[in-house]
């Protein structure tokens, strides 16, 4: 095969790896793509298919610059991208045209006989491409092929136009037809047992024919076989990747060089004063970082980069100056002393020991690459700056591929093949859960997956035909953060991809083949704890300045990073809401490392990942910090002196990849730059260069006196532990950012979580760990209030946090700014009726002030929200006439300042009511959790009984995967049902099991309720019911979450009616009379009859008597609701649990 080319349908997606892919083996790649061609008529819009090929370099530009128009200026909601035939006189030099067969302009105009529109498109074809026009000639088994090459060869004989022989390929072979229907099948989200035409529009014969075969099925027209020869002649595109396209900064008459090292130098002195105030010690340290730093600039310059950091230096210098919070740094590029003096970056790369040839070196060509992190909620605005510095057409987004992993493919190929739910879950849930994993690992890995792979003949043809799709691109979407600056027109490389609007672009190649052709990206990337730390110091700003106070928080990066109450903090583990620090898995790593300095948060970081946690390397250190394993540098047997200042602040343990860069240049006396290159080719597990490295690392380290057993055993260790090594510039970055977010929680705790909650203000599940964070930590969370709240979390001067009105459900931002506005505008409201005045509350409706009465909004007018809700059809009513009233010129009754609900309604009942129903129901309803109490609160001394004191809380902080049983007791606040296919003796049945979040005062948990359990407890498992319940804890293998699997569980009226012995009253005194007797049997006297005996106490000189009222009672909560009540009255209850 001479020549082959791909011609996708409007992209060039593929272009780069089948270039390079067809050049690797000796086959000439042809350039091109299929487009579609939109024609309006007067009744209606047709549309037609054409296939272009680049013969040249010109050729290949107008085929970007087609394809960019199709999706700018051509994009149709219902077909797609398309091109106006028109377009191709425009854009039509080097290239050659195939008219697309049966579903091109001509092909449809033979098949229907549309005579004069046939003549219309030759006569285009014949005027504008002359012998630059092919007509496509297909035999793939579809209806009218014949049909049409019969009239085609007319056509081609009376009209000289050639002929050409395609195959219109969608797979590589004909086996692969099955696995082709089945991706269109995913693609379409349909299954294959459903007749449709998505599934007819391919035939079994598209696949890649050999010549041969094609020169079979054609041997009655071989003109058209010659023609295909003579079109991969006339193609001759080529690309020379070599080049870097570097986007250029604009210096006006000053040159790049120099500019980059002004700034440098100058931004390096102004960094020394910032670090070292101290002018003697500044004067100490300063040789040391100008050698650096000169040293930066000399690899910088000789590569050609000076004019990228600049660029890069510009966009976060503007972003810092708009007041949009930057990251410390992140990755590589951490690491040089260059971005810190620049201000790219905020880390002293010298002060902790990182490396600037991690991130570039002359032994290692490749382009640099910052990742910046910028404020997850402004980063759009930085990608703006720099398209209207640079131009919209030099600057795009960058695309990504989603590819069908090998979990994901099982699933999909297994639902469409309409293979059992259970049957394809069981499968895909052997492959292991790692990244990069493929079945043909998973089957060499999993024993129990190899097995029945061998004896189940659905699983065989299950994994076979999802292997054969693994790996296929699923979709396309944005990269998080790649942008692509170029120092021309975008679209003199490769085309853009629009969105429908025309306006946001991205590329059609994705980062690494824009890397591979030349252009450089930069990585603006969100991060939410940005935005969180600078929302903290904006609090903490606000209410200094409420106060008074002269203080005012700027700079973070300058707070010492040593300090005592931090680690404290940090070590007890409560590290909800600390970046990097908050799971559960990592909690526990805490509180076995006991960190107790800056450099123990970075290895933290660089330790909880899944290679160190598997190696036994986390064990390793752990006991080594902790004095219960002798430090040797690195182990015992290979110990070398000279590896304890590089390995010191790790125990001895090879945890970074700059360490063993650093030991290959202490003992084999490697340059950086070759530490690198040894470093990528262990992290890449390159054999060959393995073995090449090995070598040279031995020869050069027994050369400078180690002992060859000792050389040997320490290129084994590095080989270990650098496949799991982490790059320690990124984990210092990252543990920057963590120390700062600890800080803050550490001596502003209300600002911070208050900023936290706000950055999670759509996510109620997160508002509610945070909650329960804050009552741990003693701060008080007031509800929302429509006088002192706003849209987002808010601290008083108290140190209490005001509830985020956003955060209350179905109440949109909208409404919330109006009511801040009136507020700010007016004052504040008076009362309900002064709130329905000033607001509109035909646009509010009655279900939207329900929801603030019910959320605690409306507290602040000191009414029981009982008394509130349900007087509002009133004062709705009385509101519409006062609005009558008031345009008729009569007296408006709201401006009594003391106006209150209306008091016909029955308070005591309402407020009993109100307590258990419409306040906490309420909130939940409202809020989607429990804030003001939790009904379990009221239940406290039984439920310690029920659970041994433990609470949710314990359970969600603790690894209680191993303990057995565990009771607690909660409230139910949500459910969902998960459905599944399960075979039993080869008959199918459906199984539902039920997810129910089970929460207390401390937290909330999941439980997994079985089929036969939903139905055994129905009539208790219900939103809102407080249950006791046992169950065994278990890790969520995805989540990291404890989660219960359920045994056992009971409503409270059962948990008494098992546990409790009976019910002890005592009067404050005392002391006894009929009075007192009457009272209490009266009251008991409206409860339901049961057996659990009540006895009156009362003391009898030095001792207590008691008496047995005559009625023995049910344990309700109606009862114990009443037994509270009459504490008031002087009594005092208690419940006796058997032993």
């Amino acid at each position: 095969m001479p020549a082959i080319a791909v011609t996708d349908r409007s992209n060039l997606h593929g272009m780069m790896k089948f270039y390079e892919s067809s050049i690797s083996v000796g086959i000439k790649p042809i350039i091109g793509a299929d487009l579609i061609i939109r024609q309006e008529s007067q009744y209606d819009v047709e549309v037609f298919d054409i296939t272009i090929l680049a013969k040249d370099r010109i050729g290949y530009q107008n085929l970007v610059k087609l394809i960019s128009l199709s999706y700018q200026g051509g994009y149709d909601i219902k077909i797609g991208p398309t091109i106006k035939r028109s377009w191709l006189i425009s854009y039509g030099e080097g290239l050659l045209l195939l008219s697309g067969g049966i579903s091109g302009d001509v092909g449809k105009n033979v098949l229907s006989q549309n005579f004069n529109e046939l003549e219309k498109s030759l006569d285009f074809y014949k005027t504008y491409f002359h012998n630059n026009y092919y007509i496509e000639v297909t035999r793939t088994g579809k209806i009218d092929e014949e049909k049409y090459i019969q009239k085609v060869i007319q056509i081609s004989k009376e009209d000289n136009i050639p002929l050409v022989a395609t195959n219109n390929v969608r797979f590589t072979n004909r086996d692969d037809f099955l696995a082709h229907r089945i991706r269109i099948a995913i693609q379409g989200g349909y299954i294959l047992s459903k007749s449709r035409r998505d599934d007819k529009q391919y035939t079994d014969q598209q696949y890649l024919r050999s010549s041969q075969e094609m020169e079979n099925i054609f041997q009655d027209i071989p003109e058209c076989l010659r023609n295909s020869i003579e079109i991969s002649k006339r193609c001759n595109l080529s690309f020379s990747f070599k080049k870097r396209l570097l986007p250029t900064f604009p210096s006006k008459d000053v040159k790049v060089k120099e500019l980059f090292i002004n700034y440098a130098r100058c931004g390096l002195k102004r960094r020394l004063i910032e670090i070292y105030p101290d002018y003697f010690m500044r004067e100490k340290k300063r040789k040391k970082y100008e050698e650096r730093l000169e040293e930066e600039i000399n690899v910088i310059h000789q590569m050609g980069f000076s004019g990228y950091f600049l660029i890069v230096m510009e966009f976060v210098k503007w972003s810092k100056q708009k007041n949009i919070p930057v990251g410390p740094g992140r990755g590589s590029g951490a690491g040089s002393l260059v971005a810190y003096s620049l201000n790219i970056t905020d880390l002293d790369p010298i002060q902790f020991n990182l490396i600037f040839e991690r991130f570039l070196n002359k032994e290692r060509i490749s382009m640099p690459d910052f990742d910046i992190d910028f404020c997850v909620k402004k980063r759009d605005l930085v990608i703006e700056h720099v398209i209207q510095k640079y131009g919209k057409e030099f600057v795009s987004q960058i695309i990504s591929f989603g590819t069908m992993t090998a979990r994901s493919v099982v699933k999909d190929v297994g639902r469409v093949m309409c293979y059992p739910y259970s049957f394809t879950d069981r499968v895909s849930k052997l492959i292991p859960f790692d990244t990069g994993m493929t079945i043909k690992n998973a089957l060499s890995t999993e024993e129990h997956l190899k097995k029945i792979y061998n004896s189940e003949e659905d699983v065989k043809v299950l994994l076979d035909t999802a292997e054969r799709l693994e790996g296929i691109v699923r979709n396309i979407s944005k990269h998080a953060g790649g942008v692509v600056i170029s120092p021309k027109k975008i679209t003199k490389y490769f085309p853009l991809y629009y969105d429908p609007t025309g306006e946001i672009s991205l590329t059609h190649l994705d980062k690494d083949d824009i890397e591979k052709f030349g252009l450089v990206k930069f990585d603006f990337l969100g991060l939410k704890t940005l935005t969180v730390i600078h929302d903290t110091i904006k609090i903490i700003n606000h209410l200094s300045c409420r106060s008074k106070r002269k203080f005012v928080l700027s700079d973070l990066n300058l707070i010492p990073l040593n300090d005592q109450k931090c680690f404290d903090l940090l070590k007890s583990a409560e590290t909800t809401a600390i970046f990097q620090l908050e799971s559960i898995g990592m909690k526990d790593l805490i509180r076995k490392v006991k960190p107790d300095c800056f450099e123990d948060i970075i290895a933290l970081i660089a330790l909880f990942r899944p290679g160190p946690l598997k190696s036994g390397m986390v064990k390793n250190f752990i006991n080594r910090k902790n004095g219960l394993e002798q430090i040797s540098y690195p182990e015992k047997g290979c110990h070398h002196d000279l590896l304890k200042p590089i390995l010191k602040n790790t125990y001895g343990i090879i945890l970074y990849q700059e360490q063993v860069m650093q030991i290959a240049q202490i003992l084999a006396g490697y340059t950086l730059g070759e530490a690198d290159i040894l470093r990528r080719a262990i992290s890449k597990k390159n054999e060959k260069e393995m073995k090449n490295q090995r070598i040279i690392f031995e020869k050069r380290s027994i050369k400078r006196g180690v002992e060859e057993k000792i050389a040997s055993r320490m290129f084994d260790i590095m080989e270990k532990f650098a496949g799991y090594g982490f790059n320690k510039s990124h984990s210092a970055a990252y543990a920057l950012i963590s120390y700062q977010t600890l800080w803050l929680k550490t001596y502003y705790p209300s600002e911070f979580m208050a900023a936290s909650m706000t950055s999670e203000i759509n996510n109620i599940e997160k508002i509610s760990e945070l909650i329960d964070e804050c009552r741990r930590m003693d701060i008080k969370v007031l509800s929302p209030d429509i006088n002192c709240g706003m849209y987002f979390f808010q601290v008083n001067l108290h140190g209490e946090i005001i509830y985020g009105m956003g955060a209350i459900k179905g109440v949109g931002k909208s409404l919330i700014d109006k009511i801040v506005d009136s507020r700010q505008r007016d004052g504040k409201f008076l009362n309900i009726f002064d709130f329905c005045k000033r607001m509109d509350v035909k646009k509010m409706n009655r279900r939207i002030i329900a929801k603030l009465i019910l959320s605690g909004s409306f507290d602040c007018f000191k009414e029981s929200r009982t008394k509130m809700l349900y007087s509002l059809e009133d004062v709705l009513k009385m509101t519409e006439q006062e609005k009558k009233n008031r345009s008729s010129g009569q007296i408006d009754m709201f401006e009594k300042k003391n106006y209150k609900c209306s008091s016909f309604l029955n308070e005591k009942n309402l407020c009993r009511q109100g307590i258990n129903s419409t306040v906490l129901h309420g909130e939940l309803d409202t809020l989607g959790f429990y804030l003001t109490k939790h009904p379990t609160e009221h239940y406290l001394s039984e439920i310690k009984y029920y659970t041994k004191e433990r609470t949710i809380g314990d359970i969600l902080s603790r690894d209680l995967s191993s303990e057995g049983s565990v009771t607690i007791v909660g409230s139910i606040s949500s459910y969902r049902s998960v459905s599944f296919k399960r075979y039993e003796r080869s008959i199918k049945f459906r199984k539902t099991i039920g997810i129910y979040t089970l929460r207390d005062f401390s937290g909330c948990l999941e439980m997994i309720v079985s089929t036969e359990k939903m139905k055994m407890y129905q009539s208790i498992l219900k939103r809102e019911n407080i249950l006791v319940v046992t169950g065994s804890i278990q890790r969520n293998i995805y989540t990291k979450k404890n989660v219960m699997n359920v045994h056992d569980l009971m409503d409270l009226n059962s948990a008494r009616e098992k546990y409790v012995r009976c019910i002890s009253i005592m009067s404050d005194g005392g002391k006894i009379d009929k009075d007192s007797l009457k009272k209490v049997t009266d009251m008991l006297s409206n409860h339901r009859i049961g057996n659990k005996p009540v006895y009156f106490f009362y003391k009898k000189g030095n001792n207590f008597e008691k008496i047995r009222i005559e009625r023995d009672v049910s344990i309700t909560n109606e009862l114990i609701s009443d037994l509270r009540d009459i504490r008031s009255d002087g009594y005092r209850f208690k419940l006796c649990f058997k032993n």
